[in-house]
């Protein structure tokens, strides 16, 4: 084997994987210093070149344009060359030489790999006749000892010689130092590090520059100095940063369907990427949910400060507070672009609003110099403008901070209209469930009640939540807590219809487990009716009747949490209930459930969105319930201070379900109200039947109601007998009103009609309806029920 040809192909290989070689000849071409990278593309250490003549490096000197290879003029800027390997191959490269101060140059090689395709040499003096590199040597203090003298810096002017913390910014200097010392301690070349420097830009101004690093060495091998490299990055830096910028405007802006929180995430996303202090202004329409105005000209804007960012955390005193509603604003041309979709730039002595006195300070910061606004442009319509200062970082902005300006300005008013839109769905929803829900207080003979519902917020749709106080024939109340399935509009449409039904189902008089059967069926049958998947048909119910008169509270589930019952010491408990299935499943029997309260219990319903979380379980959320009613329900604690405070619970972060709670504090009525009789199926006890009446009625000082009480209890004694049988009970209850009730074992459902004048029969009930306010009939267990209200004059009653 050509052991030449071997070695010749070992160098190449060895080229081909060398790092840029580096070189510091003399005003005579001698070589003074020589980096390691280039004893490893030439194979000669630095004690074999160092002190020699560069020339003796080329295997064919005379083939080069400067001819003579003693003449001490300069080298030309690039070229090409083929150097003599140590194993007597040669090394083709490229180079270029820089003019250091004292007519010494530095030499940069490049393998021979480096060359293009078509034998052009790869341009090394165009690269650096860009302004954006610079070559400087290092002392073994990592001082300047040298640098390039024949170019010019990004200001044009010359490179300082000197320490580094005179080029560096203060936060790089001691990391920078440490990475070019081990540089000069190792050998191992250092690529591409980043850096800030600071001078002989013009003042304040700073560049990223990309810095490599290597070894010299002189004619001994003992390292002398470093080589670097620094390349401006500057603009490099700035696109990584507006693609960031870009990439976290994306991510965070329209992450929320609040309005105000849109806005300050677009405020926080441009401090401290793009400006020092950023402020967020819409139109006072779009905060309602509303479309705005357009705008044209001067004058008010009917726009407020939705959101404000700074730098130090601190918003400045002087400028426009957030909230603060735009004064009325000058007519100009930056005023008409902003209005026509346009963002514009500018220094503060541009700005609109700088030659009025009593606007300047609230619209331009104290130190800022240069301003950026956008408006927030969507649909033809200008939600808002969105605007940018500079107060400590240097640079003006400039075109292209308007276009990255822009760009995230019109995602972030989609994202604003997308919340303005939500805002408007959800209010109309709102206001439409707070429609069809009753009165919050209500105060009645069996109780006190306070409702509260709180809506979803936090982006989630409002659910189909409800509540309900219906007031029952004979002192009763009935106390309805409801859940739909799903959200928005649909969910607060089928509350509505399933509050509908319950209460016409309540005015039917049935047992709770008699009137989840019958709701339970209407859902079923709406579901039918639906069909579109979005909007199936569910729910959850309670249903409670609670009697004044007996202090008993029926109660039935279907699938819906059981109530808790804080009694007057304050002791509270969930109730036992088997809770049937919900509204819409069927198949199941629904079974209730009968507890005594004391006078003064409070009753608490409530829907899950109250126990159960993103980040608490149901069971959980139960005991903290039932902890916080105890707490909070005590005697003397009114019901609305109690209700705000167990709503508490749910902290200040807007909920995800909606919630709903119903307390109801209970009364029993005296014994001294009530009056009670049973007779036998016999025609003769109308008689005695008459005569008790009266006695308790005069006893209560009611003698004005006496004739017409004793006339419609003979009217319903009588039928009773004649049509039901026996036992027939009669009672009395005395509160605002006289109730009658009389109760046999028939389940026959009486009906008013009107008699024809050949009727002997037929006009009981019709007479009872002209001579009551309200009169009905409810089914028992055993039997049914007819009752009669009459009004009371309070002023003749004892």
């Amino acid at each position: 084997m050509d052991m030449n040809a071997s070695a010749s192909r070992s160098s190449r290989r060895a080229a081909s994987h060398t790092a840029l070689a580096t070189a510091v000849l003399g005003s005579e071409g001698t070589i003074l210093r020589w980096s390691r990278a280039a004893t490893e593309l030439l194979g000669r250490t630095s004690e074999e070149v160092c002190g020699h003549l560069v020339w003796e490096l080329f295997a064919d000197a005379l083939a080069y344009p400067w001819g003579n290879v003693r003449r001490r003029s300069l080298f030309p800027g690039t070229g090409q060359a083929r150097l003599r390997h140590r194993s007597g191959s040669t090394v083709e490269v490229v180079f270029h030489a820089l003019a250091l101060e004292g007519g010494e140059y530095v030499v940069l090689a490049a393998p021979s790999h480096l060359v293009a395709d078509e034998g052009d040499a790869w341009s090394l003096g165009g690269l650096f006749r860009q302004g954006r590199i610079v070559v400087c040597v290092h002392d073994t203090d990592l001082n300047i000892a040298r640098a390039d003298a024949t170019l010019r810096t990004f200001t044009g002017t010359p490179w300082p010689v000197g320490a580094l913390r005179d080029i560096l910014s203060p936060e790089e200097v001691e990391a920078t130092e440490a990475a070019l010392r081990q540089v000069l301690d190792t050998g191992v070349p250092l690529v591409g590090r980043p850096g800030r420097l600071r001078w002989p830009l013009p003042p304040g101004r700073r560049r990223t520059m990309s810095l490599s690093a290597f070894q010299l060495e002189n004619a001994s091998g003992h390292p002398t100095g470093v080589a670097t490299v620094f390349t401006d990055i500057s603009e490099q830096e700035r696109i990584r940063r507006h693609l960031a910028l870009r990439h976290a405007a994306a991510e965070r802006i329209g992450a929320s369907l609040d309005v105000n929180r849109t806005a300050q995430d677009l405020a926080e996303i441009l401090v401290t990427s793009l400006g020092d202090l950023a402020w967020v202004v819409l139109a006072d329409a779009v905060f309602e949910g509303d479309e705005p105005p357009k705008l044209v000209g001067g004058g008010r804007w009917h726009m407020r400060r939705a959101a404000v960012a700074s730098a130090s955390g601190t918003w400045p005193s002087r400028l426009l507070p957030p909230l603060a509603e735009y004064p009325p604003l000058p007519d100009g041309p930056i005023m008409q672009h902003l209005q026509r979709g346009k963002a514009v730039t500018g220094h503060r002595t541009e700005h609109p609003m700088f030659h009025i006195p009593e606007l300047e300070p609230l619209f331009i910061p104290e130190h800022g110099h240069s301003f950026m606004s956008s408006p927030l442009y969507a649909r033809g319509l200008v939600l808002g403008l969105v605007v940018v200062w500079r107060t400590e970082k240097p640079d003006a902005f400039d075109d292209v901070d308007s276009g990255v300006l822009t760009e995230i300005a019109s995602r972030a008013a989609l994202s604003v209209d997308n919340a303005r839109r939500y805002t408007h769905e959800r209010r109309a929803a709102i206001a439409l469930q707070r429609h069809l829900l009753p009165q919050a207080t209500t105060s009645t003979t069996a109780a006190d009640t306070v409702g509260l519902y709180q809506p979803a917020g936090g982006g989630a749709e409002i659910g189909g939540d409800w509540f309900d106080v219906i007031h029952l024939p004979s002192l009763r109340v009935a106390l309805v807590v409801g859940d739909v399935i799903g959200h928005g509009l649909h969910a607060t449409a089928t509350m509505g219809r399933l509050r509908t039904a319950v209460q016409t189902l309540a005015d039917l008089d049935l047992d709770p487990t008699e009137l989840l059967t019958h709701l339970d069926g209407l859902v079923q049958r709406l579901a039918t009716e639906t069909t579109d998947a979005q909007d199936s048909i569910g729910g959850t119910c309670l249903y409670a009747v609670y009697d004044p008169t007996s202090g008993r509270c029926t109660m039935a589930s279907a699938g819906h949490p059981p109530p808790v019952c804080v009694q007057p010491g304050g002791t509270a408990r969930l109730l036992g209930l088997s809770p049937g299935p919900p509204l819409g499943v069927g198949g199941m029997p629904f079974e209730s459930a009968t507890i005594t309260l004391e006078p003064g219990s409070v009753l608490a319903l409530y829907t899950d969105g109250l126990v159960q979380g993103v980040d608490i379980d149901i069971d959980t959320g139960t005991r903290r319930l039932v902890s916080s009613l105890a707490a909070h329900c005590r005697s003397g604690h009114s019901l609305n201070d109690a209700g705000r405070d167990v709503f508490s619970l749910l902290g200040d972060a807007p909920p995800r379900d909606d919630v709903t709670l119903l307390l109801a504090r209970t009364r029993v009525l005296s014994t001294d109200d009530t009056a009670h009789w049973e007779f036998p199926a016999d025609p003769a006890v109308v008689a005695k039947a008459r005569g008790a009446i009266a006695d308790r009625l005069s006893a209560w000082g009611l003698d004005d109601l006496a004739f017409t009480t004793e006339l419609i209890v003979s009217e319903l004694v009588t039928n009773a007998i004649r049509y039901a049988g026996g036992p027939v009970g009669l009672r009395l209850i005395r509160e605002d009103r006289l109730i009658c009730e009389v109760t046999d074992p028939s389940t026959t459902q009486p009906r008013l009609r009107r008699a024809r004048w050949t009727d002997e029969g037929g006009r009981g009930l019709f007479l009872v309806a002209q001579l009551t306010t309200r009169w009905g009939s409810r089914y028992g267990r055993y039997g049914k029920t007819i009752w009669t209200e009459q009004p009371i004059n309070r002023g003749t009653a004892t």
